[in-house]
């Protein structure tokens, strides 16, 4: 059979779509099964924290005077003895009133201390990995804990981050969950609680039942300070330093294990241009790391990296490439003569894949309670229309952002979330 390069093309995208739509659908099902061997697991943390480590809370900020008072507060009120862990905040080069809203919270909490370094530098903020080097220079903790400055987490989060990590020496680094604080603000924040407990932290689950296998997200985690040590800290140069950190964590041979319990809640972008400018650092991070170390995967043979990058190659990649392809076929279709000679139903085919794609986050969602409601199905119903698409151009901003940093040799820069 000869095939048409519209055939062919449409071969790749139809392929592509089904191989990232599969990928899914099965850290989806493996992500349920983690998240039920856990609730059936008998955690006491009383009794199994035996010894309390100390630990040093790391919080980088930057402008951060509208949510620092809510996130200190949080900290200064967890549940963990008070004289084993030490509080951390980088303030960095902040021309808010951040500073002054942490001596707020402090006024009331006169019997507890917290180490302010104010770094001030005249050329302006270095980065969240440069505040984190910084701050681990001052940190004098076992075990590093990194929170962003818009952080709340729940009163034990900490303990079930240090439950476990501590019952496994190769785990070099434990993860929570983080949920979306404001998502009943508006449509946009709806759909990003959706993507989190969907895309994100079920695919975190899945990926750690079936391999063994997590990448640390920016917020709410727990890593051995000896490793960060070895490393060297975090690289200045990634915008997206905690997937590159989880990278090398996974060189030295050590795990990085999920704990869903150790929950905190964040401030989402409550506008499409916010969102379009974190999601584009995300993008263009997240390939730098992927460039980065491609060469060293293959060489070294380590799964753990490899997966990993396979599954942003097929995120930012095939998945990009084969949406531009089918949608500018369909609308060649539209308004010319050219068409896919191909017999088969395709009509049939798309159906499924819809199917498929909204049934795989409502069983995500139901495993978050009182996430299956109503509102949220309506939404479900359309995000595959909508919001995924906006993706489309978030992938083609943040490769073109990366590209273009990359041949005028820009400075990295603290790309910070605005807040709310």
């Amino acid at each position: 059979m000869n095939l048409s390069l519209i055939d062919i093309l449409f071969l790749y995208s139809l392929i592509s779509i089904w191989l990232l739509l599969v990928l899914n659908i099965v850290l989806t099902y493996f992500g349920y099964l983690y998240q039920n061997e856990l609730n059936s697991t008998d955690i006491d943390l009383e009794r199994d924290i035996r010894d309390y480590p100390f630990v040093s809370i790391l919080i980088p900020a930057h402008n951060e005077g509208k949510v620092i008072g809510h996130t200190v507060k949080a900290m200064l009120e967890l549940d963990y003895p008070n004289d084993r862990y030490e509080i951390i905040v980088i303030n960095d080069n902040s021309n808010d009133n951040t500073e002054s809203e942490i001596e707020k919270v402090l006024d009331h909490y006169i019997d507890r201390e917290i180490i302010v370094i104010n770094n001030k530098q005249t050329t302006g903020p270095k980065g969240k990995s440069n505040a984190l080097n910084v701050g681990l220079k001052r940190a004098v903790g076992e075990f590093v804990v990194v929170y962003d400055a818009d952080n709340t987490p729940n009163n034990q989060a900490l303990k079930y981050l240090v439950y476990g990590i501590t019952r496994n020496g190769k785990y070099g680094a434990v993860i929570g969950k983080f949920r979306t604080r404001n998502k009943e603000r508006n449509t946009l924040t709806r759909f990003i609680n959706i993507e989190t407990l969907s895309f994100q932290w079920m695919a975190q689950a899945g990926r750690w039942k079936l391999f063994r296998l997590c990448t640390i997200p920016g917020t709410n985690f727990i890593i051995r300070k000896s490793i960060l040590e070895k490393l060297g800290g975090w690289d200045v140069r990634a915008i997206a330093e905690d997937t590159e950190i989880s990278f090398r964590i996974y060189a030295l041979g050590y795990k990085i294990s999920f704990m869903p319990f150790a929950v905190t809640y964040e401030q989402e972008p409550e506008t499409l241009k916010v969102w379009f400018k974190q999601r584009t650092r995300w993008v263009s991070g997240n390939i730098y790391v992927m460039i980065k170390f491609i060469r060293y995967s293959l060489k070294e043979r380590q799964f753990n990296i490899l997966f990993d990058l396979f599954y942003f190659f097929s995120v930012y990649i095939l998945f990009l490439s084969s949406i531009i392809v089918s949608d500018t076929i369909f609308i060649l279709g539209l308004f010319t003569d050219v068409s896919v000679s191909l017999n088969g139903n395709y009509l049939v085919v798309w159906l499924l894949t819809y199917i498929i794609f909204v049934l795989q986050i409502t069983i995500a969602l139901s495993m978050e309670k009182g996430e299956v409601n109503n509102k949220n199905l309506r939404l479900i119903l359309i995000m595959y229309f909508t919001y995924c698409q906006l993706w489309l151009i978030v992938s083609i901003k943040g490769m073109y952002t990366n590209i273009k940093s990359r041949f005028l040799g820009k400075e990295t820069k603290w790309y910070k979330t605005e807040r709310f």
